[in-house]
């Protein structure tokens, strides 16, 4: 039987309560996901090392073997190629999120066949993203109710 495979992909910088979220949802939909960590990023040119993000989420991960995290180059379409991957996990907090999304999903779907299944954000996490959480670092806030605990 043909393994249902997915990926997550993202800068994770950090990783949100958001983003586990996702993650715990998706988790049963799959045999394995893969949440693959972008390495490098043109408009965010200031990312944390991509080895110290996937350090701090695969710690979270430790105990759940259907989960891997792998560093991320290039076109999602690409990468869920390359692990085998038949589809795209998306988090979805609005309705800019949503057009966007939507858009990626359909160039994702006629460059490869893909398809996206999109999540939408649990209403507590709506408002959560990791630029809102650097942002709150910078200014000295503590920020630990938006990073998720290990399970």
């Amino acid at each position: 039987m043909k393994q249902r495979i997915g990926i997550f992909v993202g800068s994770f910088d950090p990783f949100t309560v958001g983003h586990d979220s996702i993650v715990r949802r998706a988790l049963p939909l799959f045999d394995r996901l893969v949440i693959g960590v972008v390495g490098d990023h043109v408009s965010k040119p200031y990312l944390r090392p991509a080895e110290e993000r996937m350090k701090a989420i695969a710690s979270l991960y430790d105990n759940e073997p259907a989960v891997e995290v792998l560093p991320y180059h290039g076109l999602a379409v690409d990468f869920a190629r390359s692990v085998g991957a038949h589809f795209i996990v998306k988090g979805v907090r609005s309705v800019k999120d949503f057009e966007y999304e939507r858009e990626q999903a359909d160039v994702n779907r006629m460059l490869s066949g893909i398809e996206t299944i999109l999540l939408y954000s649990e209403p507590q996490f709506s408002s959560v993203s990791s630029t809102m959480v650097r942002e709150l670092q910078h200014f000295g806030v503590d920020v630990s109710s938006f990073l998720p605990k290990k399970q």
